[in-house]
């Protein structure tokens, strides 16, 4: 009887000091991983951004299935013959970033060039993803350089100042345009030039849109300072290669920066290297340059900079649907993958239009772009002067 009552006791004590051990230890575990968690380098550290790229070998359905888990409304966007993939599957993907059933996961870092058409498309304003795609350029030099005729008589409608009908005016400039690719022209204002790797021009190019977008803004009480900068003779000035244009334009960014404290947006104007057809929005006739978001995502600013151009984004496609052709994302080899966007949390770069539109449809663009931006910015300055 003694016996059996003393190896209860011994088995309870026995469990009790096992639950203690657990119980110590996984608090150890547990204090451990807050202490690492708090105490690691903000570069190591979780984020938004970090998640993304973990959970970018995964399709759009196969996240909204896992978030379906937790939340049923997810599961309402899934199709009904959608097939749930295997476990192993996903954690494959997610963990060497290759998804199985597209070949350009396992290509992209092999074949040379291949990552110029691994830009991510965020938001897509268009239902093709040919339409959406981006094309960097990048002809000699030499070639951007040569003296060619241009022929471009602007409708009286866009000349002269526009008067601020909005009241108050902005006392300082607050936006900062600039173009680092300032040559980029187009084909229906060079005779005689059919080859897109050589629409470019001294002074009938894409600082044109820029003016005359600072022109718009005005109107709606923004002040805005435009950069008339030649990069393209400062490159060669310094005999450095097209590649380092965003090198030469950073000088000056920083420079304005260091003169007009007060400047709040940054933006970067280009034409894109795509055909009309897609770049183009036609609207009962009327002929508009599609607008495109590129969004360096190796600068620091990358979140922030992404948040604001799909606000804009939205924006667009509300006032003028179709205008805007999307926000993509680009990094790696090959590609710039800061854009100066890391000089502010504010800064964009716009694809305008493309080698084969003309001025008035871009200037048409800028009209439509330069208001939903100014509604955006006096909103936002509401709100802090709310604050």
């Amino acid at each position: 009887m003694l016996r059996r009552k003393y190896t209860r006791i011994k088995h309870n004590i026995r469990a009790l000091y096992q639950t203690s051990t657990i119980y110590l230890v996984s608090f150890a575990i547990v204090f451990v991983c807050i202490t690492l968690l708090t105490t690691i380098q903000p570069a190591y550290r979780l984020s938004s951004h970090t998640i993304t790229e973990w959970t970018s070998g995964l399709d759009s359905e196969t996240l909204l299935y896992l978030i379906g888990q937790e939340n049923r409304l997810y599961q309402r966007a899934i199709d009904d013959d959608y097939t749930i993939p295997k476990f192993s599957s996903i954690i494959f993907g997610m963990i060497i970033n290759i998804t199985p059933n597209e070949p350009r996961s396992f290509l992209g870092r092999e074949i040379p060039g291949f990552p110029y058409f691994g830009q991510r498309f965020v938001i897509g304003g268009s239902n093709h993803i040919r339409d959406i795609q981006m094309v960097e350029s990048s002809p000699p030099l030499e070639e951007i350089m040569e003296d060619r005729k241009a022929i471009f008589v602007e409708d009286e409608k866009y000349q002269g100042e526009e008067d601020s009908d909005t009241t108050p005016l902005t006392e300082e400039n607050v936006v900062f345009i600039y173009n680092t690719h300032n040559r980029e022209s187009y084909l229906p204002h060079l005779p005689n030039v059919t080859e897109p790797n050589h629409a470019y021009h001294e002074s009938v190019n894409v600082s044109k849109v820029s003016e005359y977008f600072a022109k718009v803004l005005r109107k709606h009480g923004i002040q805005s300072l435009v950069d008339t900068t030649d990069f393209t003779n400062m490159l060669h000035k310094k005999n450095w290669k097209y590649h380092q244009s965003y090198d030469a334009s950073r000088e000056v960014v920083q420079e304005v920066f260091k003169a007009e404290e007060n400047i709040a947006y940054v933006f970067d104007i280009h034409r894109d290297s795509l055909p009309k057809k897609k770049t183009t929005l036609d609207v009962d006739g009327e002929l508009f340059g599609k607008i495109l978001f590129i969004i360096g995502a190796e600068n620091s600013n990358y979140e922030k900079n992404l948040s604001l151009a799909t606000k804009l984004h939205e924006r667009l496609q509300k006032k003028q649907p179709g205008i805007s052709r999307g926000v993509i994302t680009k990094k790696g080899a090959g590609v710039n993958g800061i854009y100066n966007q890391d000089v502010m949390d504010t800064a964009l770069l716009f694809e305008i239009g493309g080698y084969e539109n003309t001025l008035e449809e871009l200037y048409r663009t800028v009209e439509v772009l330069a208001d939903i931006f100014s509604d955006y910015y006096w909103e936002a300055e509401k709100v802090f002067l709310n604050e």
